[in-house]
């Protein structure tokens, strides 16, 4: 399978894998060419830097985010789910992420590389957007101020929860998504 992806993606899949398990500044390009089964030189003509490949990182994962938000939304928008429900499932998405330590290095990446910074920052505005109406599903009077509270509110949530590993929570995944759905849409309420 890993030999019939494009050259760039299997860059990018290796080097998600490498990412994770060594951190981005421990890895070098020869470990990601080997992982990758190319050459440097090769990873170089589809990316300038290792800053690159972890923008094409954030780019495919906030899509696949993006891609199940839009999911749940129209669902939502049938009435299939309500918006309890909707904002549980959101939860449990931010929870699935394995990628912990990876995304702790690309979020201190953004800190340090300002262009970086930009990629993670345009799509978290493109998660806000969808958070919008999500809170606006919940409430349909927050206006202004109150209805980014309400997005910043979520998406910090959702930052949250997908970094609660470290915490020991104490309650499993689907427990937490539960109770932290029922309190945001009662605080989105009491608007």
């Amino acid at each position: 399978m890993k030999d019939k992806l494009p050259s760039a993606d299997r860059i990018r899949h290796a080097a998600k894998d490498l990412f994770a398990t060594n951190g981005f500044h421990q890895t070098s390009m020869s470990e990601l060419a080997a992982a990758a089964d190319m050459s440097v030189g090769l990873i170089y003509r589809s990316f300038k830097s290792k800053a690159e490949i972890i923008e094409a990182i954030v780019h495919a994962d906030f899509d696949e985010k993006i891609a199940d938000l839009e999911r749940i939304r129209q669902r939502l928008g049938t009435g299939e789910i309500t918006i309890e429900k909707s904002i549980e499932e959101l939860f449990l998405h931010a929870m699935r992420d394995s990628d912990e330590a990876l995304s702790f290095d690309i979020l201190a990446e953004g800190s340090r590389n300002e262009r970086v910074g930009q990629t993670i920052g345009k799509m978290c505005e493109r998660l806000r957007s969808y958070l919008r109406g999500f809170a606006l599903a919940a409430n349909p009077s927050l206006a202004g101020d109150q209805l980014e509270g309400a997005a910043e509110l979520m998406l910090g949530c959702m930052f949250g929860l997908g970094h609660r590993r470290l915490a020991m929570p104490r309650l499993d995944a689907s427990q937490t998504a539960e109770q932290s759905a029922r309190m945001m849409v009662a605080a989105l309420r009491a608007l």
